[in-house]
């Protein structure tokens, strides 16, 4: 049994995807046209990072419920969290793209850590090793 996706709500596609493969590094591991329940178009994009298993799946905002949910999705908490063997070097690449990080880098017993907001909004830990 493993987690296989995790929905990210976000406002258009082709931003999502670009932010998350080019600026996070993510590989982009479908992007297949598809249809909602009641049958409108849309697309099944999902990224993940290199060798992960578990992925995101980028799925666009349908509705004003969902429009409301983009950059909320965890009531403003820290609900993902993306760790890295080599911290620093991948906060000064974020960092230099354009990241925008709400706290500066701190050590904790798990390791080192700074929050920062993907294209929706959400916020994020980047941790990396103690």
């Amino acid at each position: 049994m493993r987690i296989d996706l995790i929905a990210v709500i976000v406002e258009e596609y082709d931003p999502a995807i670009a932010f998350f493969t080019e600026i996070l590094g993510f590989d982009l591991v479908e992007d297949s046209p598809s249809f909602t329940n009641d049958g409108r178009p849309k697309r099944w994009v999902v990224v993940r990072p290199p060798g992960a298993q578990t992925g995101i799946l980028l799925a666009r905002a349908d509705g004003d419920q969902q429009r409301a949910a983009v950059g909320n999705q965890v009531a403003g908490r820290v609900g993902f969290f993306l760790r890295v063997d080599d911290f620093d070097a991948t906060y000064q690449r974020m960092t230099e793209a354009g990241v925008t990080f709400i706290n500066e880098p701190r050590n904790e017993p798990y390791g080192r850590v700074a929050v920062f907001l993907d294209i929706a909004g959400n916020r994020w830990d980047l941790l990396g090793p103690v």
